[in-house]
């Protein structure tokens, strides 16, 4: 049994809920068919919507416990392993080209992230290792793409650290106290700053890594009226850790004695005090915020909004929308030994997660979560789905992946609108309309829609593969006409007809 404080998950999340609408007056929507739940768990675990075959298998199960071991077992796959690895890549690291793509494989970031999931290894951990920036072993290298990526850009550094492992944004202190946010303080920037001001990326043997110097880093920053205050090593929540501060006309020399080997043979010397262990064992272990952030983001990503919204706005600005909800699954994650898994299984398999996606009134609020809301798929969940359409199969590395992370940048986005860059995309982008034609092997969709005998198979063959239901009797009379119509150039119109279908609201959303 995984650890986790007195209690289920998910019975936690259906009870305080549950007494939330009743308390708002708040009618929730039906529970959800199969059919809707099959793909909407398939995208948001595995990353793609499930096969023809697959949600055939789901849906002829007979057990009642069907939904909770298909939840396993995707939990447990590489699917669900890439995926995740996609998602945080995105919000560990943002958008980037392909090539900055192909360095963070290269380096080993991306197989770090998989084998974190795959493994489901404590998220803490994880934390402790990315910020840490030194691998006691080769499986653990890419942990050091984090911050050497950002090139000794220490203000970069700070603000990518903030919100991704504490669910806060600190640009807004740069030059001044937070204006809305009082707790968020000019000097828990310039201190998060100082933590990491001391490394330099160096290339060793071993790879990139690092180095920490054990000298330097003293300043002081300067608020909108003029006064200075030096850059001590603090943040929220976390008081401040003492350190020897020299005076301002001393310069202090970088001596041997500051220093201990590394662990690990090649790897740079450490200083004896290093600002990024005291980062990590004074700041973010047992940081209240780190278990938060988490559970946040994951409801986030299940959810299509946080408990907090933004996700990674959880300050006294954005109060969370069930409070005392999030309050028990941070603690419970943290008790857990920050189980991402268990996480994930309690809210996918609680009621909120299993409802229907039709809002019950125009006047229900999304923070209720009395509907499953609908949200775009992200480009990998895209891609994937796509090929799984056309090819019965896809490849992580398929040219249509790279174009869709190009042009869908967003992951978690605090609002859903489609962009009209997207829509052009989908609309008459020239390689994809080159993959779907070059789509046109024996065993693929276009060639068995074309073997099918009667005009109402081919509708089947081509909605059930795409939306994972039958057709409406519109949609089997529209592609009939137009498989008619265009009778003399049978494989050109059924790629036309494929376009029309995964470049529509239906397959570009989970709902």
């Amino acid at each position: 049994m995984p650890r986790g404080i007195a209690g289920d998950p998910t019975t936690q999340i259906n009870s305080q809920l549950s007494a939330a609408w009743q308390e708002r007056k708040v009618q929730p929507a039906e529970r959800c068919d199969d059919r809707t739940f099959v793909r909407r768990v398939y995208l948001d675990l595995a990353g793609r919507i499930p096969t023809r075959e697959e949600s055939r298998t789901f849906l002829a199960d007979p057990r009642d416990d069907r939904r909770q071991t298909l939840v396993e077992r995707l939990l447990g796959s590489e699917d669900h392993a890439q995926h995740f690895a996609d998602l945080f890549d995105v919000i560990l690291m943002g958008r980037a080209d392909e090539g900055t793509y192909q360095r963070r494989a290269r380096h080993g970031w991306r197989a770090f992230l998989e084998t974190a999931f795959r493994e489901n290894r404590p998220w803490d951990e994880v934390a402790r290792q990315i910020l840490i920036a030194r691998p006691s072993d080769k499986e653990h290298d890419g942990a050091v793409w984090f911050l050497y990526e950002r090139e000794d850009n220490y203000q970069a550094i700070a603000e990518a650290v903030a919100p991704a492992f504490f669910g806060i944004r600190i640009e807004c202190a740069q030059c001044h106290d937070h204006m809305m946010a009082d707790e968020i303080e000019q000097a828990h920037y310039w201190g998060l700053v100082a933590f990491f001001n001391r490394g330099k990326n160096e290339d060793t043997p071993n790879g990139p890594r690092v180095a920490e110097s054990a000298v330097g880093g003293f300043s002081e920053f300067a608020n909108l009226e003029g006064s200075s205050t030096p850059n001590f090593l603090t943040f929220l929540d976390a008081g401040t850790v003492a350190e020897e501060r020299p005076a301002k006309e001393v310069k202090r020399s970088d001596e041997d004695r500051l220093y201990v080997s590394a662990e690990v043979p090649g790897d740079p010397r450490e200083p004896i005090f290093s600002r990024r262990q005291k980062f990590v064992t004074q700041v973010l272990d047992g940081h209240p915020l780190l278990a938060r952030a988490m559970v946040n983001r994951v409801w986030a990503i299940l959810m299509a909004r946080g408990i907090v919204h933004p996700h990674d706005e959880i300050d006294s600005m954005h109060p969370p929308s069930h409070p005392d909800l999030l309050d028990w699954l941070s603690d419970d994650f943290a008790a857990s030994g920050f189980d991402v898994r268990r996480l994930v299984r309690s809210i996918v398999l609680s009621d909120a997660y299993q409802l229907s996606a039709r809002r019950p009134t125009q006047a229900t609020p999304p923070d209720s979560f009395a509907w499953y809301l609908e949200r775009p798929l992200t480009a990998e969940q895209l891609a994937r789905s796509i090929q799984l359409v056309l090819r019965g199969s896809f490849q992580n590395d398929a040219s249509v992946v790279e174009d869709l992370r190009q042009q869908i940048l967003e992951v978690l986005p605090d609002t859903v609108e489609v962009p009209i860059g997207d829509a052009l995309f989908f609309s008459n982008h020239a390689n994809l309309d080159a993959f779907i034609r070059a789509s046109d092997g024996d065993d693929q969709l276009i060639a068995g829609v074309l073997a099918c005998e009667t005009a109402d198979e081919r509708a089947e063959r081509l909605i059930e593969t795409a939306f994972g239901r039958s057709p409406t009797e519109s949609e089997t009379s529209a592609i009939t006409a137009y498989l008619d119509q265009r009778s003399e150039r049978p494989e050109e119109a059924v790629a036309q007809i494929v376009w029309s279908l995964i470049t529509s609201a239906e397959f570009r959303f989970n709902h």
